[in-house]
């Protein structure tokens, strides 16, 4: 899955957001009605040839259950990005009735513009919430105004790989869980030629970046605390700044690798990495020799000292759901919520979405469901991530999240990575830096 690729399409498109007014329900994304006398939804799929697949394979077998609705599903456009196809589509009274590869932060922008509808007051959402079993999940998607605009498909949390191989050349037996015993690791790791995180992207500004490093760090650090709320920075200061002395001390001790590099967590060149599971297709073709349990592990984001204890520990969801825009019609919003009603009536739809896409379903039981163990058993590193899916925190609900997280990265993060500010000062920055931004 090209999920780089997509990000910086976000990044590319919120660069020169195309002003939405007016996008109420004065208008239709298409004629709800047909020659046959059925109601027509749309249904832009993400740019993503499996996930096209599958929302098609759901349309079909609706609509032979369903005589009176037709569900047309098309692949959205990723030129020049997916968002950008969006936003154009709203501006043009073009857009769909559903649409899915929306993020919590890209739902806030769509929210403020009143171009998509809040799904909880749609009947038959509390049906399928609680039928999918995503009461815990779908918390963290709650909108500051206490609505629920998106419907999450998938949530990936982001988790760290290990070389546990490498580890016990060390002359460690686990894997680090606290900050400490991460240090302890770092002492090691100076004494060769290794790196212990290897990532040119950790000193790149760009502001979708620190969804796979400052978010994970800090959703640990803060056990799921909020960054920007209600229009305000509502960070956990001493969680940030408890992250930032830790990326300080590992700048200081030169074991952070921030230039080109192929692959080096596959190749042995760094002990540690931020991963998704959708790596792991990737693996299988050109690395087959990294077997989990063997030469590497996955697990949670090491914690200050303080949680040491804390069993469920918090990470950033890379997730995205499914939003209606407010251009539909009663009757295609109806015919829509059937939909997704029958979509997410029956596990099995879930389970085919994880053999044909590695998406983890975002569900609160997916680790204790009958239906996804064999899957597990095949793919053990796969259940890791369905086990962290209910404390996984997905993006902000902040329509200025690019400039927030641009600004951050440029005044607060970077400079701490590459060792040019401390953490007291990196914190005062990072405060400076995103209150001129929600401005």
């Amino acid at each position: 899955m090209k999920m780089k690729k997509i990000f910086l399409g976000l990044t590319t498109v919120l660069a020169g957001t195309v002003l939405l007014a007016g996008c109420g329900n004065q208008s239709t994304s298409g004629d709800s009605g047909s020659d046959d006398g059925k109601t027509k939804i749309t249904f832009w799929a993400a740019p993503n040839p499996t996930q096209l697949r599958y929302w098609q394979e759901m349309a079909t077998e609706f609509e032979a259950q369903n005589d009176e609705i037709t569900v047309e599903v098309t692949q959205m456009k990723e030129s020049p990005s997916s968002e950008a196809t969006i936003q154009s589509a709203i501006a043009s009274n073009t857009a769909p009735t559903l649409s899915e590869n929306v993020n919590r932060s890209f739902a806030a922008q769509l929210a403020a513009s009143e171009a998509i509808l809040p799904l909880n007051q749609q009947s038959g959402f509390d049906s399928i919430v609680e039928t999918r079993h995503m009461d815990q999940t779908i918390e963290s998607w709650k909108f500051s105004d206490d609505s629920q605009y998106v419907l999450p498909v998938y949530s990936n949390p982001i988790l760290f790989g290990w070389r546990i191989d490498l580890l016990e050349e060390l002359g460690f037996s686990e894997v680090p869980k606290t900050y400490s015993e991460l240090l302890d690791v770092v002492e090691k790791v100076q004494e060769t030629d290794k790196a212990l995180w290897a990532k040119r992207d950790l000193s790149d500004p760009t502001a979708w970046m620190r969804w796979f490093d400052f978010f994970p760090l800090y959703n640990a650090a803060s056990e799921g605390g909020s960054f920007v709320e209600n229009e305000k920075f509502s960070v956990d200061e001493a969680a940030m700044t408890d992250v930032f002395d830790l990326m300080s001390q590992l700048a200081d001790a030169n074991v952070l690798r921030t230039g080109e590099a192929t692959d080096p967590f596959e190749n042995g060149d760094s002990i540690m990495t931020d991963l998704g599971p959708w790596t792991f297709p990737n693996w299988d073709e050109k690395y087959p020799e990294l077997t989990f349990g063997e030469n590497y592990t996955v697990a949670t984001p090491v914690v200050p000292d303080a949680l040491a204890d804390v069993e469920e520990v918090s990470t950033y969801a890379d997730a995205k759901g499914i939003v209606m825009y407010a251009q539909a019609t009663e009757e295609e919003q109806a015919a829509a919520m059937a939909f997704l009603e029958f979509v997410y009536s029956d596990d099995e739809h879930d389970m085919k979405l994880l053999e044909m896409t590695s998406l983890i379903p975002a569900r609160d039981d997916a680790k204790e469901n009958e239906i996804f163990a064999a899957y597990f058993e095949e793919n053990p590193a796969m259940k890791v991530y369905a086990e962290n899916v209910p404390f996984a925190v997905p993006a902000m609900d902040n329509e200025k999240f690019n400039e927030i997280q641009q600004a951050f990265g440029e005044q607060a993060w970077v400079p701490v990575i590459r060792g040019e500010k401390d953490a007291k000062t990196a914190t005062a920055d990072a405060k400076s830096a995103v209150e001129g931004a929600l401005q």
